[in-house]
């Protein structure tokens, strides 16, 4: 199954969870993209010890997901 997820949130914990979310269908052998939309854009700078944006980023691209801004 192909999976979209849109994200224009500024808020980083919403960004993580769709992070999170995407990593865990990639698990179960789904096509996933993440766009990324306004704000959002700029998760990199909204990365912290609580919300590892980098981290699930780098997991979600080396395991196949596509990641568009």
């Amino acid at each position: 199954m192909r999976i979209a997820l849109i994200i224009c949130q500024d808020t980083p914990e919403v960004i993580w969870n769709a992070f999170r979310l995407a990593n865990l269908m990639l698990e179960g052998m789904e096509d996933v993209t993440i766009f990324l939309n306004g704000p959002s854009v700029k998760y990199e700078r909204m990365d912290s010890d609580q919300f590892p944006l980098i981290e699930l980023s780098k997991i979600f691209t080396l395991s196949e997901g596509v990641l568009l801004a």
